[in-house]
């Protein structure tokens, strides 16, 4: 296996330092618009294995089919590995399959409104475009593994296994995503900084949250609406969740069969004021504007004001969870409410690989599928996401100590159902 890893920012510098403890591929190309954070991210990653020569970093512009397939090519590339953010999806999707190579990413193709009912009805969802061209894909006998990240990817994953081997029929398939991080500056005060993309946070967050239902298929809600309180594992506790867009809503239902599908991320107060804020200013705006003669897109803007993910990780202190609340009727044919779960925590993602945990969490799950694809554990075509594959490989791999696998144990918690609660 020969792979073009484009983007070397938090998630992509996490990734190379996860891969490169491992033999499945001949070899990693980091490339980035920015040469030189790519060939920081080579020497970082190097650095762990004496002797390491399989990574070489380059220049890309992600923006570009045409460079991406030259670049491709140029290599030899088998599997190209899309980490950036979701703007880029599309140009990376049709240059890879132009180079002849499979592809990976960990967000699909943007989604757009529907022009007159936002809040009821879909327009473009995410990934429609992708999924346009699986016939296609297939045809060529190439994969398109899309959503490979942890949210979507690990989530969609413990789908698979909760259909496969807790439930018999499923009620609801509701990804939860919370945490207890705090970034503090260097006085000790607390800090807003963002653990992942504020670019793509906001596409998320302030897009209209979809939901499924087996009765009535895809529809939208108004952002952030029907908090809960969910309890997280592990010493982090109750957080207030809300709904928000993402794409485990948009594959679960194509190959798990489950009554409803959401997805509720624990924002916070501070997030949301601070979202609804830019939206009302209308610096969530993607389009340019003009500043002193300067075309300027002001989501860009508020992303560049940001520190960096990449920066802010030894200044955070607490834990990350993400995981699948499933509920429905478990194989002794009782009713069932099952949290399957993966926590990072930071202090240890920091120490062990010099990477914060939630884009160390993040990165950890296209490099096992990459080895799956690599040992043909996993093999397809055409436009799939990760529960269209055997679970159990992964989520072995994912907790089994290593050298043999990754060491980050994954966790089962049963809970009352809620028809049992009073």
């Amino acid at each position: 296996m020969r792979i073009l890893m484009i983007g070397a920012g938090g998630v992509g510098d996490a990734a190379a330092r996860i891969a490169v403890e491992r033999d499945f591929f001949e070899a990693l190309v980091v490339a980035d618009y920015d040469l030189g954070r790519a060939r920081a991210t080579v020497a970082a990653a190097s650095a762990r294995r004496p002797g390491e020569s399989r990574l070489v970093a380059a220049y890309v512009d992600a923006s570009d089919a045409e460079s991406v397939a030259r670049l491709a090519r140029e290599h030899q590339i088998t599997h190209v590995f899309n980490a950036v953010d979701p703007r880029f999806v599309m140009s990376i999707f049709a240059g890879a399959r132009a180079a002849g190579a499979n592809y990976l990413d960990m967000a699909m193709s943007l989604s757009r409104p529907h022009e007159t009912r936002p809040h009821e009805l879909t327009g473009v969802k995410l990934g429609d475009e992708q999924f346009a061209q699986a016939g296609e894909w297939e045809a060529e006998g190439r994969l398109a593994l899309v959503g490979i990240g942890v949210e979507p990817g690990l989530s969609d994953v413990f789908a698979r296994y909760a259909a496969d081997h807790l439930f018999t029929t499923i009620d609801e398939l509701g990804t939860r995503d919370g945490a207890n991080l705090v970034i503090r500056d260097e006085t000790g005060a607390e800090v807003f900084a963002p653990g992942f993309s504020m670019w793509t946070i906001i596409e998320e967050c302030l897009n209209p949250p979809v939901v499924w239902e087996k009765d009535r298929g895809w529809f939208t809600l108004a952002p952030f609406s029907e908090p809960e309180i969910f309890d997280f594992p592990e010493g982090i506790g109750p957080v207030e969740c809300v709904h928000v867009e993402h794409e485990e809503v948009l594959l679960m239902p194509r190959w798990v069969d489950a009554k409803k599908v959401t997805f509720k991320y624990g924002l916070g107060e501070q997030m949301i004021t601070i979202l609804r804020t830019l939206h009302a200013l209308g610096l969530d705006r993607t389009d340019p504007v003009r500043v002193k003669g300067v075309e300027v897109s002001p989501r860009d803007v508020v992303a560049a004001c940001l520190p960096d993910p990449a920066t802010i990780g030894p200044r955070m202190t607490g834990k990350t969870c993400a995981g699948v609340w499933v509920t429905g009727t478990g194989r002794d044919g009782a009713p069932r409410a099952t949290y399957l779960y993966h926590v990072v925590d930071n202090e240890w993602s920091m120490r062990e690989y010099g990477a914060q945990c939630v884009v160390w969490q993040t990165a950890i799950n296209p490099i096992i599928a990459l080895e799956l694809l690599a040992t043909g554990v996993w093999l397809g075509a055409g436009v799939r996401g990760p529960e269209a594959f055997d679970a159990v490989p992964f989520l072995d791999l994912l907790c089994t100590p290593k050298p043999a696998g990754y060491g980050s144990p994954w966790a089962i918690q049963d809970r009352t159902p809620p028809d049992s609660l009073s």
